[in-house]
């Protein structure tokens, strides 16, 4: 009897402990995805800036009027940026080898969306602004103005790009882990409160 008892016991655990094993290998696997397109995005960020620097530090001295300022504004701009990719692959760095529980991976997974979504926000207001000075440069006859606002532009798009297509990309492991959180449930039990799982 007690061995019948323990073998219905062992049907019943194994398909469970299976699965919770899934559920931290999709977990982990998520979590690495995540990461690499992370560092790849936050390297090409890095890239963006570092030919921006160099290319507008060396067209500012030998342009003229507008684009002067142009080339000057792309340069500032994007020490800024190389700034957000330097300090963004020093942080990811924390990451490599750490693990997540369901729970925690969805976490990290909406904050990063979210700030994408308040990224492509910013990017919109880059490109307003933009456009703002440059009709007032135009406006006004005033070079400087016309030059920076082109900067916005051109960096606000380059950005807006950039965000949508990460954010595009991260949804994606976004949706499989809430398809994935949904199949749990918290249900009483004979002893308290416990973590269900629904198969499919």
């Amino acid at each position: 009897m007690k061995k019948k008892t323990i073998r219905i016991l062992l049907y019943c655990i194994l398909p469970i402990a299976s699965q919770l094993h899934a559920q931290q290998s999709l977990s982990d696997s998520i979590a690495l995805d995540r990461y690499i397109k992370n560092k790849t995005n936050l390297t090409i960020l890095a890239s963006w800036a570092g030919v921006n620097m160099v290319q507008g530090m060396v067209s500012a001295t030998n342009a003229k009027g507008a684009d002067k300022y142009f080339f000057e504004g792309n340069a500032y701009w994007n020490l800024i940026n190389a700034g957000v990719a330097t300090y963004g692959l020093v942080q990811l760095r924390k990451e490599v080898g750490k693990k997540y529980t369901l729970a925690e991976n969805l976490i990290s997974q909406h904050k990063l969306e979210k700030l994408l979504l308040l990224n492509t926000g910013l990017d919109l207001a880059y490109i307003t602004t933009g456009l703002y000075l440059r009709e007032r440069g135009d406006r006004l006859t005033n070079d400087k103005t016309n030059g920076y606002g082109g900067t916005l532009i051109l960096q606000g798009a380059f950005l807006l790009v950039f965000d949508i297509v990460q954010y595009g990309n991260h949804r994606r492991n976004g949706k499989i882990l809430e398809k994935e959180a949904n199949q749990l449930q918290i249900m009483p039990t004979s002893t308290g409160v416990g973590l269900v799982y629904r198969f499919k």
